[in-house]
């Protein structure tokens, strides 16, 4: 087995908090900052790093007021000598939000980072430091892999309850050291307003902290800003993002519950006043620009896109997808030709193109929606299916028709190492997919592990459909629907590549961290 002859992330984290509580400051900003009593931007609500790469990475703050963003790193987190980079400035435009982008930093190493918010009029007036953390990614693979991934949070109104110590599956992630979180969609419920409490079947109270732009659906972009804010309030959500750097898509809940391109909201539907979804999505996404450091959604980027690759050393490539954006109305999912399906004609020749390049031992496929769990979309009157499956279990139909053709293409072009993860249906589960069991047989066995929610209400396992011939090897999930977290129900996943033997080792965890199942896949094999 691979050892890690670093320091982790939490120690070293630990060691840079309290660094910063005592630092003086370099005088590039003026002469020596002047730390103001009052007046000074602060920045509540954390930093976090993500798309991190060898020699790149980006750095997110907000801050309350207008500021200069300004990033120093160092290899040590006494931040002798460090690196300064000179951010945007933060104004209402963003919603005081704002990434810089860290280039030239060497490979496989410890970066230690502090952002400093610098009054505008005057640069020596700067607010207390907020420290941060990440490794670059290897170029050998001797170090191995480790990373987690879930989705769905703060969904059906189970907001942050400080009776219960608020999002604490992040607590137990970050004692996982991982080197990246993937965060697989529903970042946040834009359609699922958080009140003050809500009744729960034993008789007690969930208590919630609330905030106004929780007490209805989103419509404006203040609105969705509030949402992603709301997040921020947990305290270990803000240690967890200054520890471990992130790769962030997103599903439907950041703009309503199962929305796809041109739909037009129900009359019926009261709680919206604005019934364009494609205006909806615009400030959505907007906001989900502003909140996360996305490498492919940064200002100025006219073409910019969720789906991308990011590359971790020889060991791993994350084929992160967008299964919202470039999607087919939602509907019976029965015709015989779909050439637009889930993912959009040009998203899905990336994607083939993508996995066809990459040398990677291991190529994971992030996919904000299951394959072959039957989704319904409950938002339609009639019998219609939000995911890929629709629940015949004969020849590719609809959305699977697309699907069935990266299969194809994964088989003959001997693509080997793929593994598919998702979140989004709110249980964990393992589905092994094979031809002998399947409709449709021309493509190799792979695996699909479902992980989720964070922090939503837990829902029971859904049915599969046979196209595809998957098996559940292991679920576990309620038998009753929006369990709260509170009645447990709570999961993440963790993938650990050996850097020795290249062995990719699956494990689904609880939300204190205790391991439900694991699986081991080899490298080198197209499929197993």
């Amino acid at each position: 087995m691979s050892h890690r002859p670093f320091p982790g992330r939490r120690s070293v984290l630990r060691g840079s908090l309290a660094a910063s509580a005592a630092l003086t400051l370099p005088g590039a900003l003026g002469a020596a900052p002047a730390f103001a009593l009052s007046g000074r931007p602060k920045a509540g609500w954390g930093v976090q790093a993500g798309d991190v790469t060898a020699h790149s990475g980006l750095v997110w703050v907000r801050s309350d007021r207008p500021a200069r963003m300004i990033v120093e790193t160092a290899a040590t987190e006494s931040f002798r000598n460090p690196r300064r980079w000179q951010g945007p400035l933060l104004g209402a435009d963003t919603d005081f939000t704002g990434t810089t982008r860290l280039h030239g930093l060497s490979a496989d190493e410890q970066i230690h980072y502090r952002v400093l918010l610098a009054d505008p009029d005057d640069p020596r007036r700067t607010g207390e430091p907020v420290t941060g953390t990440f490794r670059t990614t290897p170029l050998g693979r001797r170090r191995g892999v480790r990373f987690l991934w879930s989705g769905d949070l703060a969904g059906q109104g189970w907001g942050i309850n400080p009776d219960l110590g608020g999002y604490r599956i992040y607590e137990a992630m970050a004692k996982l050291d991982p080197d990246f979180f993937l965060c697989s969609g529903d970042n946040i419920y834009a359609d699922g307003p958080i009140s003050a409490t809500q009744a729960l079947p034993d008789g007690s109270t969930w208590r919630n902290i609330t905030t106004e732009e929780k007490s209805k659906v989103a419509e404006t972009l203040a609105e969705y800003r509030g949402n992603f804010r709301y997040n921020l309030l947990d305290e270990n959500l803000k240690r967890f993002n200054a520890q471990v750097p992130s790769i962030i898509q997103w599903d439907d809940h950041e703009v309503r519950n199962n929305w796809y391109p041109g739909e037009v909201i129900a009359s019926t539907d009261t709680r919206y006043t604005e019934k364009s979804i494609d205006v909806l999505a615009a400030r959505a996404r907007r906001a989900f620009s502003e909140y996360f450091p996305i490498s492919t959604l940064q200002p100025g980027d006219r073409d910019g896109r969720v789906y991308r690759v990011m590359r971790h050393g020889p060991l791993l490539d994350v084929f992160v997808l967008d299964m919202r954006t470039y999607r087919n109305a939602n509907s019976a999912d029965n015709q015989t030709v779909d050439p637009q399906g889930i993912l959009g004609a040009e998203q899905l020749e990336w994607l083939k193109r993508e996995l066809a390049r990459s040398r990677a031992v291991w190529k994971v496929i992030a996919a904000d929606m299951p394959l072959g769990l039957v989704v319904p979309d409950p938002m339609e009157s009639k019998p219609n299916f939000e995911a890929v499956a629709q629940g015949d279990p004969g020849a590719p139909l609809g959305r699977e028709l697309q699907i069935a053709e990266l299969l194809r293409f994964i088989k003959h072009r001997k693509i080997t190492g793929t593994v598919w993860l998702t979140a989004d249906v709110h249980h964990t589960s393992a589905q092994h997919y094979q031809p002998s069991r399947a409709a449709f047989t021309d493509f190799e066995p792979f695996w699909e592990f479902v992980s989720g929610p964070l922090n939503a209400g837990a829902f029971p396992a859904n049915a599969l459909d046979n196209t595809f011939g998957p098996e559940r090897v292991f679920v576990k999930a309620p038998t009753a629907s929006n369990v709260s977290p509170a009645g447990g129900y709570q999961f993440f996943g963790e993938v650990d590549i050996d850097g020795d033997s290249g062995e990719l080792t699956v494990r689904l965890r609880e939300q204190d961290g205790t391991v439900l199942f694991t699986q081991v896949l080899q490298p080198g094999r197209v499929g197993q």
